[in-house]
């Protein structure tokens, strides 16, 4: 557990949303990644677009965008935010289909479960799309990738594989001090906030 303590539970014990009005709005990224993992007689038809429901990579962009826009109607203590960018865009392998979200805000919180949404339901979409010609498809590996703007810096596996742990390249100790300073003029606690 970090220094700050469970920043979603009050003092009591209760579920709450972090309060971030107190946080000066920065430009924030999040790339998260999922796979769908399939037949390669699957993975051919979703390529040469003859899945007998239609255009899958299509519908999946589609869904995955939906998804992100609508991220705090379905996680409970997720911030609203004004999404400005969503990309969805797809490797497809010779048995998955890999999924890859990229989403951009200027905000006082992180997109990062925007991201991880977004690719799980253009995860589901592809399933959905396809489940007539493969039931044993799996969905898997969903992880978010990178993670940029607010005070904790960047974070990213550098590895390029999943079983690496995020590492964060914190902003330079002037910055630190800088956003420190700029949160006690604003007023706030420096303790309770969230990235």
């Amino acid at each position: 557990m970090s220094e700050r303590g469970l920043t979603h539970i009050d003092p009591l014990g209760r579920a709450r949303m972090v309060d971030v009005t107190p946080k000066e709005a920065t430009h924030r990224r999040a790339i998260a990644r999922c796979k769908v993992f399939m037949q390669p007689e699957t993975t051919s038809q979703v390529a040469s677009n003859a899945m007998s429901k239609g255009d899958v990579l299509g519908a999946a962009r589609i869904a995955g965008i939906q998804a992100a826009k609508r991220t705090a109607d379905m996680i409970p203590l997720c911030h609203p935010l004004l999404v400005g960018s969503v990309a969805i865009n797809f490797d497809i392998r010779d048995d998955f289909v890999e999924v890859e979200s990229q989403v951009e805000t200027v905000d006082r919180t992180g997109v990062e479960m925007e991201a991880m949404t977004a690719c799980a339901i253009a995860s589901l979409t592809i399933y959905d799309m396809c489940k007539s010609a493969d039931r044993s498809m799996v969905i898997g590996e969903l992880a978010l990738w990178e993670k940029t703007g607010g005070r904790s810096g960047v974070w990213r596996r550098h590895a390029g594989t999943i079983d690496e742990p995020l590492v964060n390249t914190p902003p330079s100790a002037g910055a630190r001090l800088d956003a420190r300073i700029d949160d006690v003029l604003a007023g706030g606690a420096g303790s309770e906030h969230s990235e």
